[in-house]
């Protein structure tokens, strides 16, 4: 695991990819690259044949550097750091804090890599991947990137604290469909590194990220209502729409605020009672109708007023 540290001081705990998956995921797209520029060529062989052999020679190495290194340099930039290869195999390559490529960066792996992986079959890439610690070849090193595993086991992943308990159910009718996977990854990590930044920084990061996501699900967050809570209950309803996929045909199941990890009642700053699943002998349960009174008595914003 390795941990690279954002402009926003935030950790991000990323997977630097092996070289056998690196190696299977450039093999794929020289593959894919290769068949393409063979069935171009064919064409291009049979729609030049009255030319002369200058520029038959001036077309084929046109076409050459059009595909075999202007196709993925496009390809990575469009993507933001996801060939076909890459994609197969769950990779990304990423900026050295952990965003997303540019052209720039895109341009300068390609550019390299014609040197590393084209002219000496890899060998020099392979070298340069052993030798580094995170396994960056010579174009992740001049271009500041770094391919990164995008599939992680569930298990390993941290605790996303749940949204405040009268929050939760509250943003049922967003849709949710357009919100990149991108972006839901960065939801995940603030939320699960919050209490480690500084509160500015902290509040900051969650005001661009709850504007993000706004804009993406064409709701803004309820007047009033935090960032971080905004994040949070939105999260919580996601996760609550996957579990009820996943279980479809079975008794519904609401997802339970709180929970092993002692986030307690949930966002920093925010309070009122936690109603508890009856799974948890050891708390005290809030009846349902406990619980709606005590929102009833909650201002339109959803604030307990300060004591």
């Amino acid at each position: 695991m390795s941990e690279l540290v954002t402009g926003e001081a935030v950790a991000l705990e990323l997977r630097p990819a092996k070289l056998p998956s690196r190696a299977l995921a450039v093999l794929l797209d020289l593959v894919v690259a290769m068949a393409a520029y063979l069935i171009v060529t064919i064409g291009l062989v049979a729609a030049t044949a009255a030319l002369d052999e200058a520029a038959q020679i001036a077309v084929s190495i046109a076409s050459f550097v059009l595909l075999l290194v202007g196709g993925p340099i496009a390809v990575e930039t469009l993507s933001h750091g996801r060939s076909l290869g890459k994609l197969a195999f769950g990779l990304r390559v990423v900026r050295d804090d952990g965003g997303p490529i540019r052209f720039r960066h895109a341009l300068v792996r390609g550019a390299i890599g014609v040197v590393e992986i084209l002219m000496t079959f890899g060998i020099v890439a392979c070298i340069a991947s052993l030798v580094s610690e995170r396994g960056r070849r010579l174009g992740d090193v001049f271009a500041g990137t770094l391919v990164v595993r995008e599939r992680i086991p569930a298990g390993r992943s941290a605790f996303v604290p749940p949204p405040p308990p009268w929050l939760a159910g509250r943003f049922s009718g967003l849709d949710l469909s357009a919100v990149p996977d991108g972006l839901w990854l960065a939801v995940r990590q603030y939320l699960t590194r919050m209490r480690q930044l500084d509160p500015q920084v902290g509040a900051a990061m969650a005001e661009r990220l709850a504007h993000d996501l706004a804009a993406r699900t064409g709701a803004p967050a309820p007047q009033g209502v935090p960032a971080a809570a905004y994040l949070a209950a939105v999260v919580h309803e996601r996760q609550t729409r996957d579990a009820r996929r996943a279980f479809a045909g079975g008794p519904a199941v609401a997802a339970v605020p709180g929970g092993p990890s002692g986030f307690g009642t949930g966002m920093p700053g925010v309070s009122g009672p936690v109603a508890r699943h009856p799974g948890f002998p050891d708390r005290q349960a809030v009846p349902p109708s406990a619980a709606r009174e005590e929102r009833a008595d909650r201002p339109a914003t959803g604030f307990a007023p300060p004591a």
